[in-house]
């Protein structure tokens, strides 16, 4: 009996001391009393002293504590910036993207939709990669392509928005970018003997990106690879096409820019 009743003290104290310790163990919430401006304004000093994993939980506390106020929505929109400036910048997307869906009235929808397409955009840089010596048709331009198509919404949406004029130039960026990686593609295969595949991609790069500069190039690489695969008619028909639209090429006078360098450096 005493043996019976010394197990049920231990096993009290046991659970006593488990009890403790998990209390102990547990966070302490910093913000608990603040009101939802001494939150905002502590999350605001984190992010503008570049403390952004600090800055990043402190906002999401504020979109719970204000929500449904515009503080809550504000606080959405910083946590996506926060989060794209630490490095998260597929959880950032995921914010500006909840935030639009919630959010469809918002006149901070052209803010959103800008800085989805800055951080695709940086992303995206990832194109010039071509410097190195990956090989250029396993890339991927999605990136890219969706900084493009949020750029494109925000210009039609907003014509006058603050963001416009920078967003315009983005896009003019990415279109050449996209288009000079196109053509690297096609030179990369037309180098290596795979003139079919050179032709596919120089077409491409013809038929997506009008008026961008590396189309030039682009025609260039059909001349030479319907003369190596033997169809002389279409390559006397991309050579006219070039005289006609670069009447002062120095590809028909020089060739490719450069080919004593390696085929990956431009300089």
């Amino acid at each position: 009996m005493q043996r019976a009743r010394l197990s049920a003290a231990t096993a009290a104290a046991v659970m006593a001391a488990s009890l403790l310790a998990a209390c102990a163990s547990k966070p302490v919430d910093k913000t608990a009393g603040w009101s939802p401006n001494r939150i905002y304004a502590e999350a605001k000093d984190e992010l503008d002293h570049g403390a952004y994993d600090k800055a990043v939980p402190l906002f999401e506390t504020l979109e719970g504590r204000a929500a449904g106020t515009p503080l809550a929505q504000q606080a959405q929109l910083d946590k996506a910036y926060s989060q794209f400036k630490d490095g998260q910048k597929a959880e950032a997307i995921a914010t500006l993207d909840r935030f639009m869906r919630l959010h469809p009235a918002s006149p901070a929808i052209d803010y959103a939709l800008y800085l989805k397409g800055v951080i695709n955009f940086n992303d995206e840089l990832g194109l010039f990669s071509f410097l190195s010596r990956q090989d250029l048709s396993e890339r991927d331009q999605k990136a890219a392509k969706q900084a493009f198509e949020s750029f494109d919404e925000l210009v039609k949406r907003f014509p006058d928005s603050r963001y416009t004029p920078d967003a315009k130039a983005r896009m003019r960026y990415t279109v050449n970018a996209l288009a000079q990686y196109e053509v690297h593609v096609a030179r990369y295969y037309y180098q290596r003997g795979a003139y079919v595949a050179a032709v596919s991609r120089a077409q491409q790069a013809i038929k997506d990106y009008r008026d961008a500069p590396a189309l030039e190039e682009a025609l260039y690489i059909l001349v030479r690879s319907y003369d190596k695969l033997g169809m002389t008619q279409l390559s006397d028909d991309a050579k006219r096409v070039l005289e006609q639209n670069y009447p002062h090429s120095t590809y028909l006078a020089r060739g490719f820019q450069g080919d004593n360098k390696p085929w990956w450096q431009l300089w």
